[in-house]
């Protein structure tokens, strides 16, 4: 049986991301922080490097820079170990001089420099999924079968139909029909493989495995630009592609509304899913920064990074990132701080205010990106679930408010649904 070290890690980084605007307004999606310490392209290398996949290739082309520099100083490995991390940046070659189209096509233009690596598979990831999985189950999976594609699919609750790309198999697990993301009720109706009346639907995670060989020939003989939409269709009838089940926490971080729901659920006792698992941990970048202080304040289900300092405070059901600076008198539920790149310098400009939140801030219902500063008393609640409003220096999606990233707020500043 062929091992680990026989698959080639490629991971998607995906596109504009306009979903999440304006949390990627300044980055590319993968490099969005979560739980106030790492990185959405964190999870996917950290999957890999715990299942024994230690060449990976990210796939980068909107809003890289921060992506970059964040794998670059997180992911070295040493002289002792063949693994690498590699950056497979979108750019101009005599065959082709435009960005990527599509899942597909991104892999399409970066085939040369995947078969250089000579790995025998090759497994496409997303980099905006929060899930905890062991590949070479699905690996093992895919060699006892025989397979040419291995999908990893799981359970769809029925009103997620429209999401999902769904798929039928056979007792075999070999997969006999697919469709991506049917809106139609009737086509719906045809996908229905499981008896749950909750989850009537097995969907695809986005995950796939593939023989190198038969990657580059649907690549090559066709101009497909998707991978769920069409490689994997029409890939069925003339390929062996199985469906393998995964029973754990999978979350598509791709709209503002699921990065709000599943950052705070983060914070509760009885969480889907928990960074702290010392035999598969996630690994993020060392960043040595000294323990938070708290001084007099009242925290409740509050997920607290390093380096912060919060002055008499009262926070419930919060992501608190690091390097917060919370002022005297602040109130936080049901929020997302994200918290600083860097430390105010010990003289501050006074014409710009201090970093964090300032004295008397009432913050629900919002996300505060990055080196945000906002005066006293600032005060943000939630809108109506559904709300969408574009401001200049706050935004409104499905009811959130979000902050952008160095945005400041002047003292006073009230955000929400009119008094």
């Amino acid at each position: 049986m062929p091992s680990m070290n026989d698959i080639l890690g490629v991971i998607l980084g995906g596109g504009r991301g306009t979903r999440l605007y304006p949390l990627v307004r300044d980055r590319a999606k993968p490099a969005v922080p979560i739980a106030g310490k790492y990185r959405l392209i964190d999870i996917p290398i950290s999957n890999c490097i715990n299942s024994d996949i230690n060449r990976m290739a990210v796939l980068t082309q909107f809003n890289s820079v921060s992506l970059h520099r964040h794998i670059a100083r997180t992911y070295v490995f040493d002289s002792f170990n063949r693994g690498w991390v590699q950056i497979l940046a979108a750019e101009q070659t005599p065959q082709s001089d435009a960005w990527y189209q599509g899942t597909a096509d991104a892999v399409r233009k970066q085939m040369l420099e995947i078969q250089s690596a000579q790995a025998d598979y090759v497994l496409i990831l997303a980099g905006d999924h929060l899930y905890r999985m062991d590949f070479k189950s699905l690996a093992r999976f895919h060699w006892e079968n025989e397979a040419d594609i291995t999908v990893a699919v799981q359970p769809v609750l029925r009103e997620d139909a429209p999401r999902f790309g769904l798929l039928k198999r056979n007792k075999t697990g070999r997969i006999t029909d697919f469709v991506e993301k049917p809106s139609d009720p009737e086509v719906q109706k045809r996908f229905v493989s499981r008896e749950d009346p909750l989850k009537p639907y097995l969907g695809s995670m986005g995950i796939y495995l593939f023989k190198t060989e038969i990657l580059l020939h649907l690549l090559t003989s066709t101009i497909d630009d998707d991978f769920g939409g069409e490689v994997i269709p029409s890939a069925i009838g003339d390929y062996r592609v199985f469906g393998h089940d995964f029973e754990g926490f999978w979350e598509d971080i791709g709209t503002i509304r699921s990065f709000y729901e599943t950052s705070l659920m983060l914070t509760r006792r009885d969480t889907k899913f928990n960074f702290n698992d010392p035999d598969r941990p996630i690994y993020s970048r060392p960043r040595f920064l000294p323990g938070s202080i708290l001084e007099g304040s009242s925290l409740n289900n509050v997920l607290l990074a390093d380096g912060c300092r919060i002055q008499e405070a009262e926070i419930s059901h919060s992501v608190i990132g690091l390097r917060s600076q919370i002022q005297k008198g602040v109130c936080i539920e049901d929020s997302i701080l994200m918290g600083a790149d860097y430390y105010d310098p010990e003289a501050n400009d006074l014409e710009t205010l201090p970093l964090g939140l300032g004295s008397g801030c009432q913050i629900s219902g919002a996300i505060l990106d990055k080196n945000v500063r906002l005066g006293p008393g600032v005060v943000i609640q939630p809108f109506p679930q559904g709300t969408e409003i574009e401001q200049e220096t706050w935004w409104v999606r499905d009811g959130i408010v979000v902050i952008p990233k160095n945005t400041q707020l002047a003292p006073g500043t009230y955000i929400g649904p009119d008094k």
